[in-house]
């Protein structure tokens, strides 16, 4: 044994040693791992996760990151009024990521204490909210009048759709809230309660079972107190009379939705903005990720570059701080990946977007698979009779963990008979997996929300992914993992009987698209084309109509 290699070797045992024990001590371990690092070359890590422990190879010490570690995300997340055993994904979540994301900027956080403060001040179960709840429910706006706002407002977020929508949707609502010094409630129907913990301290986020407004969550294009329709009668806005315009409704409903007319956009203009500032009670439908559209309005712009330096993570930022999964939900995650994906070097994340009565397409199967052998997400298949070249030796002891989420399991099924017939060019061991298959997407239905939303979470894992074109559950899960994702390209005729040519792409970032974005020039008030009027707001790739946030300079 040379000089130093017995302390080396019993500095490393006791590195592997701490880590396989990490998730019991806490972030405590992080500040002690560097004195260990620095000292400890071209070891092995065991990244554990769960009962399990996954071989993560580091090449040199400066490779690591202790980062991926930090439970509070550089002071996202706070500890202050949380108890670990109420929401054990908040504690534990950074244990499962080798990617530690992206860190937020000191004013997002600042801002993020500020507004749980305005939660627990002026939330439910207060005498702020009390007083906003008679307010409403006499029918009476708040006494004052235009640039007199209320000290609390709220926005009611209505939920419906799939999970995936729900969730772009009520992070949207978030960060205008957020904008506008509004309290976040969100209605508590689709299992919005049942899916995530609480994610402010001290309070919550759900709307109360008495909230005055009979029916809001069928709120639509028609209603008479949605904005555009005030607009139109002129009870408020510029064309209203002096009278009006000092008298304010006690609410506004503002209708976002996939359907929303040009006077229900207008709401991404400045001038409509300040009228519903003083609006105390606002309630929001949409059905989309609004959040490239704030970015349009130029009374926000200061303040959103601020809260997001790198426009590219607004949802990455927002996902992982508003979105941790129930204990219930994080028991299906933890399990599955200790089972299947927790040893595996590479994590593969395949999310093939389908529809119960949509046919088995081998078309598509062959873009699935040559997009990943293409991009070299996934190795070749040898021929019958081949022998893997000499080169593939260093590969041979390596291991990829597919995992593949879908309504149908004909897909997976046919990929890992794939890899089991057939051995690879370059010698690693593919294991394909997929949790469920419900056939069919289900609305309201508890269990089937709670596979899609472990699903997500367990793609949002992966070390790549590859996503369906214009799913927002492909959204939702590459903004929590931080992942940029390889796009599949649907046909232009929407038939799964073509395969793509390029199969898939690299997409521009990580962000969600808006799926109906408007297109109107507030500032010249006309129609015009809104992916070209912001740099780092531009078309998405899988909705060419669509907008995206992306790079400086992208």
């Amino acid at each position: 044994m040379g000089h130093g290699e017995g302390p080396r070797r019993r500095c490393g045992a006791a590195l592997v040693k701490m880590l396989d024990h990490r998730r019991k001590w806490g972030c405590a371990v992080n500040a002690v791992l560097v004195a260990f690092v620095v000292t400890v070359p071209a070891i092995a890590i065991l990244s554990g996760a769960g009962t399990s422990a996954s071989a993560v190879w580091i090449g040199s010490a400066s490779a690591f990151r202790l980062g991926a570690h930090d439970r509070l995300l550089g002071g996202l997340l706070t500890d202050d009024g949380f108890e670990e055993r109420s929401c054990h994904s908040r504690y534990q979540f950074t244990t499962y990521r080798r990617n530690a994301g992206r860190q937020p900027s000191p004013y997002l956080v600042t801002k993020l204490r500020r507004h749980e403060a305005l939660q627990r001040r002026c939330g439910p179960r207060t005498a702020a909210y009390s007083d906003a709840v008679e307010q409403l429910r006499s029918g009476k706006s708040h006494a004052g009048t235009i640039g007199s706002s209320p000290e609390c407002r709220y926005l009611v977020s209505i939920s419906y759709q799939g999970l995936g929508n729900r969730i772009l949707a009520a992070a949207s609502a978030f960060l205008y809230a957020v904008l506008t010094d509004r309290v976040l409630l969100v209605d508590p129907s689709n299992e919005m309660g049942d899916l995530f913990c609480e994610p402010f301290p001290g309070t919550t986020w759900l709307l109360p079972p008495d909230f005055p407004l009979t029916g809001y969550t069928n709120f639509s294009i028609d209603t008479a107190e949605s904005y555009a329709s005030m607009l139109k009668n002129k009870v408020i806005g510029a064309a209203a009379s002096t009278a009006a315009q000092q008298q304010l409704p006690a609410f506004a409903y503002i209708h976002l939705d996939h359907d929303a007319t040009v006077q229900d956009n207008l709401f991404f203009c400045d001038e409509d903005q300040r009228v519903l500032r003083d609006i105390r009670w606002l309630v929001m439908r949409t059905d989309s990720y609004i959040v490239p559209g704030l970015f349009l309005v130029t009374g926000f712009q200061e303040e959103l570059h601020m809260l997001f330096p790198e426009p590219d993570s607004v949802f990455h930022h927002l996902g992982r701080y508003l979105f941790h999964p129930n204990n219930h939900v994080w028991g299906f995650i933890t399990r599955y990946y200790d089972a299947y994906l927790a040893t595996a070097h590479q994590r593969v994340g395949i999310q093939v977007r389908v529809f119960g009565d949509d046919p088995e397409s081998p078309e598509l199967l062959q873009q699935i698979t040559t997009c990943t052998q293409k991009e070299n997400l996934l190795p070749e298949l040898l021929a019958a009779g081949r022998e893997p070249a000499a080169a593939a030796a260093a590969s041979a002891r390596k291991s990829k963990a597919v995992l593949v989420t879908s309504l149908k399991s004909w897909y997976y099924d046919q990929i890992k008979s794939m890899y089991w017939e057939h051995a690879t060019v370059t010698r690693e061991a593919v294991g394909v997996h997929q949790p469920s298959h419900e056939k069919y997407q289900q609305f309201g239905v508890r269990s089937h929300d709670t596979k899609a939303w472990a699903e997500i979470y367990l793609l949002s894992l992966t070390d790549v992914l590859v996503t369906s074109g214009k799913s927002t559950f492909g959204y939702v899960a590459q903004g929590l993992g931080g992942l940029t994702p390889w796009v599949m390209y649907k046909p232009a005729n929407g038939s799964l009987s073509l395969v793509p040519d390029p199969p898939c792409g690299r997409d521009v970032s990580m962000e969600p698209c808006f799926h109906s974005p408007p297109f109107y020039d507030c500032r010249i008030k006309q129609g015009a084309d809104t992916g070209t009027i912001v740099p780092h707001v531009q078309h998405c790739k899988d909705v060419s109509w669509g907008l995206k946030l992306v790079p400086h300079g992208a």
